[in-house]
């Protein structure tokens, strides 16, 4: 089943412009230093003239906008893609020659493939500005560009029976990839650095009502790097609650001069009234021209790309939302890949786990493993294993403790529980205490990746919309490892596992592996 969300039509404008709002409405040209009537009276204009309250300047290092790190970024991308296009034709031309002597493939013909494939990136999109920093995006583009890759070489190479040139393609167009998507995590890492500092991010204009601002910034708050720097808000009437950290720079009707005056890049409709076709199809009017970029967040809560799609109807855009889905060959896929990768994680890992079991037996004589019941998919409990990390009376002694509580509902947490041993912390800080997790994962009762396993008492205290978290299997790592683990306060972790259920995919799960590997190796929130 899907459900079909009607979006907001953004008309073509008429021939005649600009639009007005209302009849007194005034349009200032780019720059701000005038504002044309509509009977084409020319005037200087400050903000103040307009009872605009726009925010303070940036400092000098913050001002490289958007625009000037996008041109650097995608000219770095087009200059690291052929280099790594020469240099994967190369080594494969090295192998071939090792593998099949004879005569080496010219040389005129390495700089023509190596020059090919940026062309055949920028072809799929990839050197897009509005792509850039958008892992799946990007990576995308890439991978399509592999074929055309294998076509362009393949082709010529049989109709003319080079066996080297056959050979050499197929060696270049996996490595071309795999070194474009290496150089991309690395420039994209680097990127989020800078905007995380405030540097090349979207100075953006958020429109909209206080609370659907308020939740716009929160949501730009938890990804620093997501390329948005929200520096002032038009709200209804112009005046916001005290409670908004944000500086209110006019109403509904002063966006244009507002982006005009204060040099935004970006406009985030944020719900509420500013969601009227007619005010939508108005403000995007009224933007023309301005050189920003609008954006309209339909208040669809964690739903991620591969669930949404456009269809056109009659000049209307329907936002197409898939229903997640639960069963079907890619849960098959992924238990496939459970088995497969805990049982040569088992294998990898069997010497540290025997020698970690033989620690915690020498230091107290008490049992190695820490079993408790677990609440699983379709709320069926199960025994979930842990290695040991507390002394062994530790369930005694948590009465005396409570009064220090510092978790939320039921979930007991204490940073510094004198109740952990000091092997218990080494193991902790190095999530070695879950490894015996695996068994469960091989016995099916746990996902390499899922949503965290909660007590019966914890799940009893949640809102009923976290009941949704029992239709996948729950996990050993999951969204909420990648973003804080114990530092996350519970109702970002139940945000986080509910954001996982709704998108969940293959691309998803390998990316959450690979990032807590990352987090285990910097100890990233580990208590």
């Amino acid at each position: 089943m899907r459900l079909v969300i009607p979006s907001t039509p953004l008309a073509a404008p008429p021939r005649r412009a600009p639009i007005a709002a209302r009849d007194d409405h005034r349009c200032a040209n780019r720059g701000g230093r005038s504002v044309t009537t509509w009977n084409n009276e020319v005037r200087p204009v400050r903000p103040a003239d307009l009872g605009l309250r726009l925010p303070a300047a940036r400092s000098r290092q913050a001002q490289r906008t958007f625009a000037s790190v996008s041109r650097s970024y995608v000219a770095w991308l087009a200059l690291a893609d052929l280099g790594l296009g020469l240099a994967a034709f190369g080594l494969a031309a090295v192998i071939d020659a090792l593998v099949l002597p004879g005569d080496m493939v010219p040389s005129r013909l390495a700089a023509l493939a190596a020059a090919m494939w940026p062309v055949l990136v920028g072809a799929a999109g990839g050197y897009r500005r509005r792509r850039i920093g958008l892992g799946g995006s990007e990576l995308r583009a890439v991978l399509r560009a592999g074929p055309a890759m294998v076509v362009l070489g393949a082709y010529p190479a049989a109709v003319i029976g080079e066996v080297h040139l056959l050979t050499i393609t197929a060696l270049t167009v996996p490595l071309c990839v795999v070194l474009s998507v290496g150089a991309r995590l690395v420039s994209r890492r680097m990127l989020h650095r800078l905007q995380e500092r405030g540097i090349g991010s979207r100075r953006t204009l958020v429109v909209g009502p206080a609370d659907a601002v308020a939740a716009l910034q929160k949501a730009v708050a938890r990804e620093p790097h997501c390329g948005m720097e929200i520096r002032a808000a038009c709200l209804p009437g112009g005046e916001g609650p005290a409670g908004l950290d944000i500086p209110v720079a006019g109403d509904l009707e002063q966006v244009r001069a507002v982006v005009d005056q204060g040099g935004f890049e970006a406009v985030a409709v944020a719900g509420g009234e500013c969601l009227r076709e007619d005010y939508l199809r108005r403000l995007a009017w009224s933007l023309e021209g301005a050189e920003v970029e609008m954006l309209v967040a339909p208040g669809l809560a964690e739903v991620v790309g591969p669930r949404l799609d456009i269809r056109p109807l009659v000049g209307m855009p329907l936002l197409v939302l898939q229903q997640p889905r639960f069963t079907g060959w890619r849960h098959a896929v992924k238990r496939t890949l459970d088995v497969v990768l805990t049982a040569l994680g088992l294998i990898a890992l069997a010497p540290l786990m025997a020698g970690v079991g033989l620690a915690i037996r020498l230091q107290d004589g008490g049992q190695v493993f820490f079993r408790q019941k677990r609440v699983g998919r379709d709320g069926k409990p199960f025994e979930m294993l842990k290695f040991r990390s507390m002394v062994v009376d530790a369930e005694a002694r948590k009465g005396a403790l409570m009064a220090r509580n510092e978790g939320h509902g039921a979930l007991f947490k204490l940073r510094d529980d004198p109740r952990v041993t000091p092997l218990g912390q080494f193991i902790r800080d190095y999530s070695i205490d879950e490894l015996p997790q695996l068994f469960n994962v091989l016995a099916g009762s746990m996902s390499l990746v899922g949503p965290r396993p909660h007590l019966a008492e914890e799940v009893a205290q949640m809102p009923a919309e976290a009941s949704r978290r029992a239709l996948v299997t729950p996990g050993l790592t999951g969204l909420w490892q990648i973003s804080g683990r114990s530092d996350l306060p519970g109702e970002d972790g139940v945000r986080l596992d509910l954001r996982y259920v709704e998108n969940w995919s293959i691309t998803l799960d390998l990316l959450i592996l690979w990032k807590t590997f990352r987090a285990v190796v910097t100890k990233a929130g580990a208590r």
